[in-house]
């Protein structure tokens, strides 16, 4: 079986699992945007070992690849895997579990950062200045907006809740059940929680009803002093005007984790110098997943996947 591992920005999968047996694996670290490229680097292969959504595998390329046999995803879902193309072409997808904790802790550390000015504090350390250069804010205190109380959201209210802020959530489905239930007040609209929050995180799932849900209209409704972030999917914030946001001062800060498309291209205007140098607007390279126990969990249930396969019993087949 010719097995390619695709998107390995860090380059572990070979050292977080144990390949050997299954056949020849090929180790890609790079994405490829352009589809015919992309076909052609992965028309040899049996098998493709995905990492979340970083390459889709739509319709047309999917009916590019006549050697495909299985797909293996990390995570029990991968909403860029077209499956009835792949059930059409016999091709068996299967799936990990995942962890559950790792992004919340990004967006916790993310929110600190920006209320504490670490960054432009670092910065001033190694400059001219020496040392300090200005004051950061507390979080106690403040209110955390969470659009989506999912999983995620939940244990961000939790996590709010401990270093002493008062949590508010809204999504298009909430319901007065789950805030109860979580123990979270409710808000009244996407309007109501950006003018009330200091901290807005947001937790949702993309899809048609969520793509540029954060768009102008929410962002012009933010509060004096917000900070603003984003760890779920690039395309939930209409990235054009967030920049315009953050320029005229509402929301006052951002952090973004996830990009419209990724990597993200070095003359992407996000990459706004000005703003990231005065600590108004941090951006990671999508780091909410990626840590090395849900990695080496990620790739030793991937190689399980594939010695399934090659038993014929299939394990976590995407449906």
């Amino acid at each position: 079986m010719k097995i390619a591992i695709l998107d390995d920005y860090a380059d572990v999968a070979t050292d977080l699992a144990d390949w050997s047996g299954l056949g020849k694996v090929t180790v890609f670290r790079d994405t490829l945007h352009d589809p015919a490229a992309l076909a052609a680097r992965l028309a040899p292969f049996d098998c493709l070992c995905l990492m979340r959504e970083r390459t889709p595998l739509g319709a047309d390329l999917i009916a590019a690849l006549p050697n495909l046999r299985l797909v293996v995803t990390s995570g029990p879902r991968n909403a860029a895997i077209d499956l009835a193309a792949a059930r059409a072409r016999g091709i068996t997808v299967c799936g990990t579990e995942s962890r559950k904790t790792t992004t919340s802790e990004l967006a916790t550390l993310m929110m600190l950062a920006l209320n504490r000015r670490l960054m432009p504090e670092v910065a001033a350390l190694h400059g001219p200045v020496g040392w300090q250069a200005g004051l950061g804010r507390d979080v106690a205190g403040l209110t955390l907006g969470l659009v989506g109380l999912g999983n995620i959201g939940a244990q961000m209210a939790t996590i709010g809740r401990a270093l002493g802020m008062e949590p508010l959530a809204w999504s298009q489905n909430l319901t007065d059940d789950r805030c109860a239930g979580v123990g979270v007040e409710k808000a009244d609209s996407l309007h109501d929680l950006m003018a009330r929050s200091d901290v807005v995180s947001v937790h949702l799932v993309l899809s048609d009803r969520t793509r540029h849900l954060i768009n102008a209209d929410a962002l012009v409704a933010a509060k004096e002093g917000q900070v603003f972030i984003n760890t779920s999917r690039g395309p939930i914030v209409d990235s054009a005007a967030l920049l315009a946001a953050l320029r005229r001062g509402r929301p006052a800060k951002a952090g973004l984790d996830v990009f419209d498309t990724e990597p993200l291209p070095a003359d992407d205007p996000l990459r706004d110098a000005g703003l990231i140098a005065d600590g108004r607007l941090l951006l990671t390279p999508h780091l909410g997943y990626t840590t090395t126990a849900t990695f080496k969990l990620f790739y030793q249930q991937t190689v399980d996947a594939i010695r399934a396969y090659q038993a014929g019993s299939p394990i976590r087949q995407l449906t």
